[in-house]
């Protein structure tokens, strides 16, 4: 087989950023729900995609897949004409709630304070590991174990079925495809950070891929199966958790099943220590916040510079949400009282997934223009006191 380096061929074979994710989302959804039937299945899915996006596309990186990027680093897609064999996508399954009654110990390899935060540095913008909270990222950080390569050698396969996956801690490594005549292609080369390999094992089927390591290297690899049920199980938990939160939130309650589950997805955890400011008076509106624990303090600066509180807000309470509707900045300041954890969502999954509470939204905005006059006499031209 002939090796080549045609740029032409390379940014053909590249997969986009948004299709890996959309892949991945497709895939998770599916291993958590069980669906009796892939097709119907993905059919709602994607109807369901293109009525809630229709306004907002998946706003991802549009960089290539083959990337360097901490977050942009795997090149396994699934396999179309360049893989000699296919087999079931789900052919092992796996179900993180029978998983959750049956909890073993965590898998542990031993690791330095200095690998683990290299480590940690590594993998905390990786995609699918983005929305682990702290616990279950030292999960993965003890489930990896190291991995010596030497120049020349093959990390994975194109053909062969997944085993780990890997993430880069030094070396370079070169990405290869063949084609349909046999010829190997370079389609991307990994500088001493990346990663590769999840996708093969999220959908159990063939790498898509060859990696060889062009230098002396070191790689962290996990086992598929801990894989598997890290991430899996992860996404599980956190869908049961932030739906438990959402029904306990009057506004989403006028969301449909389908959607407080989308909107569940795409919660992320954040925490917060006492008189620690979440959100600054004046900065641009990023996102809005439901309170899982503790309690926040509201609080709005006077012309005269005093602050003033004006809300308290606990578990089952939401705020920020009026800055991403009125489109203006923060008129308030929002900071934690004691221990606080918030699920936080961005502003582009805002505007996709509560449309239906708009309306809502909206109403609020009087009712708050009309405490602050209570408060300070005029409305002071706030939109957001929350």
């Amino acid at each position: 087989m002939s090796m080549s380096t045609n740029s032409d061929n390379a940014a053909r074979l590249n997969v986009p950023d948004e299709l890996r994710e959309l892949l991945l989302d497709f895939t998770i959804g599916y291993l958590l729900e069980q669906p009796n039937n892939l097709i119907d299945y993905g059919i709602e899915f994607f109807e369901k995609l293109k009525n809630t996006k229709s306004s907002s596309s998946l706003k991802q990186q549009s960089a290539g897949d083959f990337s360097d990027e901490d977050d942009a680093s795997d090149i396994e897609a699934p396999p179309t004409r360049y893989n000699s064999r296919r087999k079931s996508v789900f052919a092992e399954t796996y179900n993180p709630e029978e998983d959750e009654e049956e909890e073993g110990p965590n898998v542990v390899f031993p690791k330095s304070d200095d690998q683990r935060q290299a480590l940690a540095a590594s993998v905390k913008n990786i995609f699918i590991f983005r929305a682990l909270d702290p616990e279950q990222m030292n999960n993965v950080i003890d489930a990896m174990f190291d991995r010596e390569v030497h120049a020349g050698d093959d990390i994975i396969k194109q053909g062969d079925d997944g085993d780990n996956f890997y993430v880069i801690d030094r070396g370079t490594f070169e990405a290869y495809v063949t084609d349909a005549d046999g010829n190997d292609r370079l389609v991307h080369t990994y500088e001493h950070k990346g990663s590769f390999g999840e996708l093969a094992l999220l959908y159990n089927m063939p790498r898509a891929a060859t990696i060889k390591a062009k230098s002396d290297g070191l790689l962290w690899a996990m086992d598929r199966q801990i894989f598997r049920r890290i991430v899996l199980k992860s996404a599980f938990k956190k869908r049961k958790m932030y739906e438990e939160l959402i029904e306990v939130v009057p506004m989403l309650k006028t969301l449909q099943s389908y959607e407080r589950m989308n909107l569940a997805d795409a919660l992320v955890p954040k925490y917060y220590q006492d008189k620690d400011c979440i959100i600054n008076q004046g900065d641009p509106g990023d996102g809005m916040y439901f309170v899982e624990e503790g309690i926040v303090n509201v609080l709005v600066t006077s012309e005269t510079g005093e602050q003033i509180k004006v809300n308290q807000i606990e578990k089952g309470g939401y705020f920020g949400e009026l800055a991403l509707v009125t489109h203006k900045g923060r008129a308030a300041s929002v900071f934690a009282e004691g221990k606080v954890k918030l699920a936080f969502l961005d502003v582009d999954a805002f505007e996709r997934l509560l449309g239906p509470c708009m309306n809502i939204m909206q109403r609020n905005i009087e009712d708050y223009e009309n405490q602050l006059v209570k408060i300070f006499g005029s409305k002071q031209n706030m939109t957001d006191v929350r």
